[in-house]
């Protein structure tokens, strides 16, 4: 569905070794040591006394009185701040003139309208404008990353590479490999690429990438041999002895990583990416003593440096040695302002450690903040996990006393432990006690919402959001929830009250995708395909999820560009999982299964 439930985030950890990295992602070393590459964003919102448009380039030739109308609109438009229409306007005139400048105005305009798919709409008429120009490639390859198509951000960094710029393809590599990417499709069309090209300014940057590629896929001996030419051929680059030493240690090599963590220091001496490393070697091997004095070191460097400090405190943790990363914390409890993740760290040292009281009094310190609501998770799930579930509950009960901006965060936190316990009933009193204190909780009321179409209780649904709605008739989620589920439902006779609601919300909302795909399916069910075709692409490209998948699939279909969703099918049955609505279609229409033979198809 193309809506959902206010999430928790549900860290599990099993143990210090377990988790560790995704769920303090934010301190990462080599982030904090050596700067890290940031992705094409919006700029962040102006003042209302700034011009977003003044660094666009002029436009002083190539229009008629009527563009130059329609100019002046654009500009007032983005004074205004409707930075939609402006952008719309530029993108007219840039169709009309072949003006270049003209696209890059619309881009900018577009930057600050809320709508990436506008964003991508204006870069892409800026690059077939001036396919020479780099800002449209960057800015593609940064709007492919955030909507999560790699290979699409990687064929634009080829294209930098071609030019011979700065791509950062290890940086792309690495990301990749973080986020759970398929890599097998990154690795192949950076092999394909490098097979074909010729002399390349920045070639080890990919042959670097590959290797990177190529040992987070299991061909471990091609990342050897290619980081061993590299090394003969490069060995001034710091970059070949890092990724040689940040792979050795991921395959279980910390002999191999320390002396590669060496190399580097004697290229980059003092580097403090090379001292770190080879602290981790150390603690691979088992020298803890070694590792203090290497991380010692470190810290003497980076004098102040509370979150290398957290950083630090987590790598000794992953490795599963509590008391050296206790002591780098407890000096931060001390400070003025402590950092909220050294309590929280502490807590889940002494839960490690057995020690439930002492784990919570820590939990229990972590400030509002990023850690918050995780910290009194995990205080909760602890204390179940102790068999004490009425001492969770009545601590999520203080803690709601206690933090009222978190009151709702904390009720859904603690509907969501009851229900994982079995305990649905008492989530559903729960819910509803909180709401009848407080009937205006558009947070809460959304929940129990969500909870009942979970139930198959539309009737109980759709009071909450109608409740939602007239309070707030601007409330562009909740618009589309009940709109999408009338619509997907297809109840007889309210189908148009279905696509009056979704409209409600995109003139909300108009770059939202969930929203984008609710047009489409609301469409189809009215029984216009045609209309309904391009608001479901939109939305697939903006956000590939199963679900859209689905319903675009199922489109193409009955418009009989059957190829085509058959193909749509196979890719989104190799890429998601699970995949309810994918498999419920093949259900219904068994030969869009990709195995089934269609000699006719087109």
């Amino acid at each position: 569905m193309p809506f959902s439930p206010p999430a928790v985030i549900r860290p599990r950890s099993q143990g210090l070794g377990h988790g560790w990295r995704h769920g303090l992602a934010a301190f990462g070393l080599v982030a904090l040591l050596a700067g890290c590459q940031s992705l094409p964003s919006p700029a962040d919102a102006p003042s209302p006394e700034e011009d977003p448009l003044a660094s666009a380039p002029p436009i002083e030739e190539g229009l008629d009185a009527e563009s130059l109308s329609s100019l002046l609109l654009a500009e007032f438009a983005g004074q205004r701040g409707d930075y939609r229409r402006a952008s719309r306007e530029y993108l007219e005139m840039a169709e009309r003139h072949r003006l270049p400048a003209l696209a890059e105005r619309a881009t900018l305009a577009a930057r600050f309208s809320n709508d990436p798919l506008l964003v991508e709409e204006a870069v892409e008429r800026w690059q077939d404008l001036d396919p020479d120009a780099e800002a449209p490639i960057r800015l593609l390859a940064g709007l492919a990353l955030q909507r999560g198509d790699w290979v699409a951000a990687l064929e634009q960094r080829l294209r930098l590479v071609e030019r011979g710029d700065q791509a950062d393809l290890t940086g792309l590599a690495e990301l990749a490999i973080e986020s759970g990417a398929d890599l097998t499709a990154l690795r192949e069309r950076l092999a394909t690429f490098l097979d074909q090209a010729g002399d390349l300014a920045q070639r080890y940057d990919a042959e670097l990438a590959l290797a990177m590629l190529e040992a987070a896929t299991g061909q471990a001996r091609r990342a050897d041999a290619r980081l061993a030419v590299l090394a003969r051929e490069h060995p001034e680059l710091p970059a070949v002895w890092f990724t040689r030493a940040q792979l050795a240690l991921e395959a279980g090599h910390p002999a191999r990583a320390q002396d590669a963590a060496r190399r580097g220091l004697e290229v980059a001496p003092g580097d403090p990416r090379f001292v770190l490393l080879l602290a981790q070697a150390e603690l691979a091997l088992g020298n803890v003593a070694a590792a203090e004095t290497r991380t010692d070191a470190l810290l003497e460097e980076h004098a102040g440096g509370d979150e290398l400090r957290l950083a630090l405190a987590q790598l000794y943790l992953e490795k599963g040695y509590l008391e050296p990363a206790r002591r780098l914390l407890l000096p931060l409890t001390g400070a003025d302002q402590p950092p909220p993740a050294s309590f929280y760290l502490l807590g889940a040292i002494a839960e490690e450690e057995g020690e439930i009281d002492n784990a919570l009094l820590y939990y229990r310190q972590v400030a509002p903040g990023d850690e918050f609501l995780r910290a009194r998770l995990r205080a909760a799930q602890m204390l179940i996990d102790d068999d004490r579930l009425l001492d969770a509950r009545a601590f999520l009960h203080t803690e709601r006393l206690r933090h009222e901006e978190h009151h709702s965060d904390l009720v859904a936190l603690e509907v969501e432990l009851l229900d994982e316990q079995g305990l649905t009933e008492a989530a559903d009193a729960l819910l509803d006690r909180e709401l009848a204190r407080n009937p205006d909780d558009e947070s809460l009321r959304y929940l129990r919402a969500m909870r009942a179409w979970q139930q198959d209780d539309l009737e109980g649904m759709e009071r909450d959001l109608r409740r939602i709605i007239e309070r707030n008739p601007d409330h562009a989620t909740a618009l589309n929830a009940l709109g999408y589920t009338l619509a997907d439902l297809d109840i007889e006779g309210r189908l148009e009250e279905a696509r009056e609601l979704i409209e409600r919300a995109h003139a909300l909302e108009p770059g939202n995708a969930a929203i984008l795909d609710s047009l489409g399916w609301v469409h189809y069910r009215l029984g216009a395909p045609e209309q309904a075709l391009p608001w479901l692409e939109r939305a697939y490209a903006a956000m590939p999820d199963q679900e859209v998948a689905a319903h675009l699939a199922e489109v193409l279909w009955v418009l009989e560009r059957r190829r085509e969703a058959r193909a749509l099918v196979e890719e989104a049955l190799e890429r998601y999982a699970p995949r309810p609505t994918l498999d419920d279609l093949l259900e219904r229409i068994p030969a869009l299964a990709p195995d089934t033979p269609h000699p006719d198809e087109t």
